[in-house]
């Protein structure tokens, strides 16, 4: 069995690179392949973790900006949509880098890239600034949340199809608990009565570690390559785009709440910054870890039945903020806010590892085997995985803005939840109504024809 290796780069690239992967088969994955991944992975995650940190700072920023600053709440609100957006179109780009530049290279040069809205943060962040500058600094800041989409494909290039689930949710599962990470340090900041300039004065160092370490221990695979073919065929299955609106409503609504939460808890409950920042850190925190238990339970019961129940969780969990916020009951709302950050979590885990079930699954329905199927398998689901992250991003600047109208024009969140509320309702429709249910008469009719086709089912995935 050969192992892998770190031979040099090709004419013209630079970094480590490996020139023979293949963790589908066991003898490679257990002599050397599993602890090659794991390392990825670890150093992945770290940086993936700052820069969804540094994506997210505006939802802790905001905090510090009281009337000095000007702004309104419908100001802030635009202000995190903005950030939110530009997180979501960079994925698209982030994806395609992996294969350009390899796994490793592109870490260190994304995790570099963070040092941009950072120090620019740093620098206006004082009263007086412009809000058209605050909304560009914004825009900057947008890019912590591409690091998500290349260190998805990169990792998910690294595991076997068995292991896909536990290892992307671990990786997006410590990418995501950057989010409660700044919130706590800004908790810790606004408590000893420090300022914006110090949570960003700690991020910077932070930024410079995670790029060198990334350069140290990470590795390229000679194998991932760009592939306009796949990115085409990709685009136009129509499981990219149902996968897309699926995580609209998982990961969509972990990013767009852990933006809002501190707000709607300052605006609907009259919080102070501290107060709101004891509580805001909490929901992302748990949803964060649970994140990975949401791809172990996709891997042994099915993404599509743990999806199913998780939305039927999050839609209960929804109607419960709604009576809360009716009642103006703070410790209600906060409660069932979390549990909603947590089923988020949960379905992020289960949705992402349904993309690579779905696309082995129609390689299994052609008649292919091994790891051809294998093959076709991870050819679709990484050109999938950018679009499918960046439209699902997308569900964030849906939350913020939403709340922005409810806020405007009935004083209160409770608009907005009533539309997220029939927003879960239809993604639990749709989840039934492809993935689990069984078309009638299928098995009947395959019984009686004795046909042998293997058939196309995706209640596994």
């Amino acid at each position: 069995m050969t192992a892998p290796s770190t031979a040099p780069a090709p004419s013209g690239r630079g970094g480590r690179w490996i020139e023979h992967w293949d963790p589908e088969d066991e003898a490679f994955w257990e002599a050397s392949g599993e602890k090659t991944a794991n390392r990825n992975l670890f150093f992945s995650v770290l940086s993936e973790h700052i820069g969804f940190s540094v994506w997210t700072m505006w939802s802790v920023l905001v905090l510090f900006m009281g009337p000095e600053y000007g702004l309104t709440p419908a100001d802030k609100f635009l202000l995190t949509s903005v950030v939110t957006l530009v997180g979501a179109v960079v994925r698209v780009p982030y994806t395609f880098a992996v294969a350009i530049f390899g796994g490793r290279n592109w870490t260190i040069i994304s995790a570099s890239l963070l040092l941009v809205p950072t120090v620019a943060a740093f620098v206006v962040m004082e009263p007086g600034t412009s809000f058209s500058t605050f909304l560009l600094v914004g825009l900057l800041a947008g890019i912590g949340g591409g690091n998500f989409a290349s260190s998805m494909t990169n990792i998910n290039a690294f595991f076997p199809l068995r292991r896909k689930g536990w290892a992307l949710g671990l990786n997006a599962g410590g990418g995501n608990i950057g989010v409660p990470v700044i919130q706590l340090i800004a908790l810790a900041i606004i408590g000893a009565g420090g300022g914006p300039r110090l949570l960003l004065g700690i991020y910077i160092p932070l930024i410079l570690v995670a790029a060198a370490l990334s350069a140290v221990y990470m590795d390229n695979l000679s194998s991932v390559r760009n592939d306009t073919g796949a990115a085409k065929d990709a685009a136009r299955d129509a499981h990219t785009w149902i996968m897309s609106f699926l995580y609209i409503g998982t990961f969509g609504s972990f990013i767009g709440y852990s933006f809002a939460f501190g707000m709607v808890l300052q605006n609907q409950f009259g919080r102070t910054p501290l107060q709101a920042a004891y509580l805001t850190f909490i929901g992302p925190l748990l949803g964060s870890l649970i994140r990975p238990l949401g791809g172990r339970l996709a891997d042994r019961y099915g993404g599509a039945r743990i999806t199913l129940y998780n939305y039927v969780g999050m839609g209960a969990a929804t109607a419960v903020l709604i009576g809360a916020g009716m009642q103006e009951s703070l410790p209600l709302f906060v409660t069932a806010f979390v549990v909603l950050f947590v089923l988020s979590g949960l379905g992020n885990g289960s949705t992402f590892k349904m993309i690579p079930g779905i696309f082995h699954a129609k390689a299994l329905a052609k008649g292919l085997q091994g790891e051809e199927a294998a093959a076709y398998g991870r050819r679709l689901s990484g050109a999938s995985m950018g679009l499918i992250g960046a439209v699902g991003a997308l569900g964030g600047v849906g939350i913020n803005l939403a709340f922005r109208q409810s806020f405007l024009s009935v004083g209160s969140g409770t608009g907005a939840f009533v539309a997220f509320l029939a927003f879960y309702a239809v993604c639990f429709a749709v989840t039934w109504a492809v993935y689990l249910r069984r078309p009638a008469g299928r098995d009947a009719q395959a019984a009686t024809t004795g046909e042998a086709k293997p058939q196309l089912s995706y209640v596994e995935v």
